[in-house]
């Protein structure tokens, strides 16, 4: 019996030849990532190891990036803490703010991320990296601290699901309205701790920014991670990136999978995830007359180049609504500038958006676009909980870039096509 690419890159950090669903093996970690949040915690049960330097000054990175530039105190005193603690340990890949970006966007950016790697995270957003074929996913601060000392840790190997969506996708659809659709499909809990194997011809055309955001959610179905195998279209994305040698990894056509799923894309709409879940989902054009006060868009699930452009595309020579905030993010410097350089910055302040430097920000409720009680808001992020954005009262609606554009220009969940 073959593996699927999950099994293999597991049993290569685990220098096994071969591993199965449910075993429980220790394996070599690639890359250990920290956040403002998570990280001062672990730094802290790090110290109580008994250990005085990291495992790999290189393979250990910490990005300040939820609460930064610091909205508080206590939030400085975190960020703090970090610096501290990489300038101690001569950590190559400390990012502050200026060089910075939202972690998930930044590493693969940065080439800090590879195929056949296994990164762990804490932040259960680090399944991101499944989409260049890398076995990632999040951990707690304790695990990360273990993991920040030995440079390996412990996993149960999960069994895979095999997605596979064929057909051509159709306008203003793109990645987050496929993930939408599969998690509305199999609901929160459809894929608790198995392995989101995404395939298929429509995956093949898919631009590495629309994987990145599919395997991103891949957590918001209980996926223990997302991944999808590397073709030259992956292959061009980290030509030139890469910081380390990478090994490319395919499922063998006789591995065992717990299930497959096929999907015709082309039967797919923009899809709205409505209040208070990621899997309440309906095409757009059956949202209703749902009026909102605010749309953000960006996150480490769509604050990307491309969703930049896309929302660009939707708001030329428009304005924003008159009871409409809009927010936008760039996921990384890099972005922010390459987007500045193409004019997409003077389309949002032009049409009356905000734009802001790379943050993690409303996406969790930090800052720079608390929702009040009784607000309703389209978010391109990957999580609409009660309280995600702010009060517990307030509303958000998961949608992708364009049709997050166009409501931000008609003050309703809008399809892109009626302003287009």
């Amino acid at each position: 019996m073959g593996m699927t690419i999950t099994e293999k890159v597991l049993a290569r950090a685990a220098r096994r030849d071969r591993v199965a669903p449910g075993e429980l093996i220790s394996a070599r970690v690639d890359v250990v990532l920290g956040n403002d949040i998570t990280a001062p915690l672990a730094i802290r049960e790090f110290r109580k190891i008994g250990v005085d330097r990291v495992f790999d000054p290189e393979r250990v990175i910490l990005v300040p990036d939820h609460f930064v530039p610091n909205k508080d105190i206590q939030s400085a005193e975190q960020a703090k803490e970090m610096r501290d603690f990489a300038r101690e340990q001569g950590l190559t890949n400390y990012f502050e703010i200026g060089r910075m970006g939202i972690e998930h966007c930044l590493l693969p950016e940065q080439g800090l991320v590879g195929p056949g790697d296994v990164v762990i995270g804490a932040d259960s957003h680090t399944c991101t990296y499944g989409a260049l074929g890398a076995f990632a996913t999040g951990v707690g601060s304790t695990d990360l601290a273990a993991a920040m000392a030995l440079g390996e840790t412990w996993f149960k190997v999960p069994a895979s699901i095999k997605f596979i969506y064929e057909g051509e996708l159709p306008e203003w659809v793109g990645g987050k309205d496929l993930i939408l659709h599969t998690i509305g499909d199999i609901g929160v809990e459809g894929a608790l701790y198995q392995a989101m194997e995404f395939t298929g011809p429509a995956i093949e055309n898919l631009s590495m920014d629309g994987r990145f955001t599919m395997a991103n959610m891949a957590i918001e179905a209980g996926a223990k991670n997302g991944i999808i195998a590397p073709d030259g279209r992956t292959i061009e994305y980290v030509r030139g990136r890469a910081q380390r040698p990478y090994e490319i990894f395919q499922s063998d056509p006789d591995a065992e999978y717990a299930r497959v799923i096929t999907y015709d894309v082309s039967q797919i709409e923009p899809q709205v995830a409505f209040p208070h879940s990621p899997d309440n989902t309906r095409p757009v054009t059956e949202a209703g007359q749902v009026e909102i006060d605010q749309v953000v868009i960006g996150s480490c699930t769509n604050g990307r180049l491309e969703d930049l452009r896309l929302a660009a595309r939707v708001l030329m020579r428009h304005r924003v609504h008159k009871n409409v905030r809009l927010i936008v993010i760039p996921g990384t410097q890099e972005i922010y500038r390459r987007a500045m350089d193409e004019g997409l910055l003077a389309v949002f302040i032009r049409a009356g958006g905000a734009v802001s430097t790379p943050t993690c920000g409303p996406c969790l409720g930090g800052h720079m676009g608390v929702l009040a009680r009784g607000e309703r808001a389209v978010a391109t992020t990957n999580r609409n909980f009660v309280g995600r954005m702010g009060h517990p009262e307030s509303e958000v609606y998961l949608a992708n870039p364009a049709v997050a554009a166009a409501s931000a220009i008609l003050g309703r969940i809008a399809h892109p096509n009626e302003v287009t």
